[in-house]
């Protein structure tokens, strides 16, 4: 049930990230301990909720939209794949090391609790592809920098790189310049 009147964000052509917070759980010491993790599964689990997150992410390109979302795994292809079908357009994953069965482009990155490696098919983007890059959260950028170097790669154009949450103390932002950032709930 959702916490605050539905009409009151019904017509509205943005998301405010006050009605998407109380969907968002804190769940300490996960996966490592020391870890606060933001947990975005009761807001998937609230269709009205998870629908307007994603309307709020595609308004920004009503009238101009890209050729494509590359979203990130494991729940950034969930907000991608939703943000990709209320676009109309197609949805590019980026997996972990050793998931897509064709020939990849690679690049590997810092987390905050360790190493990891990203990759993306070698024809999945062509020369020019305009993209929104998507994933569920910015933490110290390390992920999303790596996916714009495999986006880089493919030749494709970054428009925006989207979030539904933002850690800003952790600065990720700063690190993915000179590329547009949106969240929609920040920390």
């Amino acid at each position: 049930m959702c916490p605050f009147p539905e009409s009151s964000l019904a017509h509205q052509a943005k998301v405010d990230s006050l009605h998407l917070a109380p969907y968002i759980r804190d769940i300490p010491n996960f996966p490592v301990t020391g870890i606060l993790f933001r947990d975005i599964t009761p807001l998937l689990q609230d269709g009205p909720t998870f629908h307007r997150a994603i309307q709020g992410l595609a308004l920004r390109h009503q009238g101009r939209k890209p050729d494509a979302v590359v979203a990130i795994e494991s729940r950034g292809l969930i907000v991608g794949a939703a943000l990709a079908y209320e676009l109309g357009i197609g949805v590019v994953p980026v997996r972990k090391a050793g998931k897509l069965p064709h020939k990849t482009y690679t690049a590997s990155y810092t987390l905050e609790y360790g190493q990891d490696t990203l990759e993306i098919h070698q024809d999945a983007l062509t020369q020019g592809h305009r993209v929104i890059l998507v994933d569920d959260l910015l933490a110290t950028g390390g992920t999303m920098q790596a996916t714009v170097q495999l986006i880089e790669q493919c030749g494709a154009k970054i428009v925006e790189l989207a979030f539904l949450i933002e850690l800003t103390a952790l600065k990720g932002r700063q690190r993915l310049t000179p590329h547009p950032v949106i969240s929609l709930v920040q920390y």
